[in-house]
C-alpha cells in the first residue's frame, strides 16, 4: 500500500477518504464527543476513538475540555497507534463538531499532517460509503512525540491582555443570543456575557448544511470582521467550538490563529 507524505489542506473530503482509505500511514480518528461505544455505535471503517473527554482532556482541571499535558496528550495519541510519518483524518457524528478540537489539539502539540473531514460521518453516510460497527481494539504503540506549542493556546491571563491589544481580535463562536445575553448560559450558575471589546462569529454561520462553505465565502465572512488585525484569538463556551473558527480562518490562510481554551466558562466564572 502507498503512502501519503503529507497533507497539505486543514480540510478533506469524503470523497478524498474514500479514496485515499487503504494508504498504509492513515489513521482515521472519530473524535465524537461524549460518545458511549457499544454493539450499536458505527464508525467509518477502521476509524480509532479519539476520546476528547475522558483521554485527551485534563479531567482533573476545574473547567471542561481543558487541555491536557503533553505527557498525557503523548501517551494517550501514542496509544492510538499513532506515528511521526501518520497521515491523520479526523471526523464527529454532527458533521464538523468537536472533529476541530481534535484538529486544534494535534496542532498544539507539534503534529503537522492532520485534517477534519468536511461533514464528517452525515455526510460520509449521505454518500452512501461503507460504516460498520466500532470493537473495543489495542493498536501496536506508535512513536509520536509531542511537543507543546504555547502560542495557539491561551489562558485567562492571556486572553486579558489579548482583550486590550490593538492588533488582535477576539472572535466568540457562541450564538448571537448567547454573545448578547438574550438567554441563558446552558451550563447552569454560569452569567452571562462577553469578553471585553470580542465579536461575535457564531460558528453555525460558517456551513452550508453539514459542509464547510467554500474559501471564497468564508473569507468574505472574516474579511469583514478583521479588517486590519493581525492576531485573531478565538473563544466559544468551552473552547470545543472555538477551534472550528480556528479551522475556517486556516482554510483562509489567516497564519497567527490562537484559541481560548477555557473560554467563556472560565472568563465568566472567574469575572464579575
Amino acid at each position: 500500500m502507498s503512502k501519503i507524505s503529507q497533507l497539505n489542506t486543514p480540510l478533506v473530503s469524503v470523497d478524498w477518504l474514500n479514496d485515499n482509505r487503504d494508504t498504509s500511514n492513515l489513521i482515521v480518528l472519530d473524535a465524537t464527543i461524549n460518545k458511549v461505544i457499544d454493539a450499536t455505535s458505527i464508525r467509518i471503517p477502521k476509524a480509532r476513538f479519539f476520546d476528547i473527554k475522558k483521554k485527551f482532556s485534563d479531567v482533573k482541571a476545574k473547567f471542561p475540555s481543558t487541555l491536557p499535558s503533553v505527557e498525557q496528550f503523548q501517551t494517550e495519541a501514542q496509544k492510538l497507534g499513532i506515528n511521526s510519518d501518520s497521515i491523520i483524518v479526523v471526523y464527529d457524528d454532527k458533521g464538523i463538531y468537536s472533529s476541530a478540537r481534535a484538529w486544534w489539539l494535534f496542532k498544539v502539540f507539534g503534529f503537522k499532517n492532520v485534517a477534519v473531514l468536511d461533514g464528517g460521518l452525515p455526510e460520509w453516510k449521505h454518500q452512501g460509503f461503507k460504516v460498520e460497527n466500532f470493537t473495543d481494539k489495542t493498536y501496536p504503540q506508535g512513536n509520536f512525540e509531542a511537543k507543546y506549542y504555547s502560542n495557539l493556546m491561551t489562558n485567562f491571563k492571556g486572553v486579558n491582555i489579548y482583550s486590550n491589544a490593538s492588533k488582535t481580535l477576539i472572535l466568540d463562536a457562541r450564538s448571537e443570543a448567547r454573545f448578547k445575553c438574550m438567554v441563558d448560559e446552558p451550563r447552569e450558575g454560569l452569567r452571562r456575557g462577553a469578553i471585553p471589546n470580542s465579536k461575535n462569529l457564531p460558528y453555525t454561520e460558517l456551513f452550508n448544511g453539514n459542509i464547510m462553505k467554500p474559501k471564497a465565502e468564508l473569507s468574505i465572512i472574516f474579511a469583514n470582521l478583521v479588517k486590519d488585525k493581525a492576531q485573531l484569538v478565538f473563544s466559544c463556551g468551552s473552547g470545543i467550538t472555538a477551534c472550528i473558527l480556528a479551522l475556517a480562518a486556516s482554510i483562509c490562510d489567516y497564519k497567527e490563529l490562537v484559541v481560548y481554551d477555557g473560554s467563556w466558562t472560565e472568563y465568566g466564572t472567574l469575572t464579575d
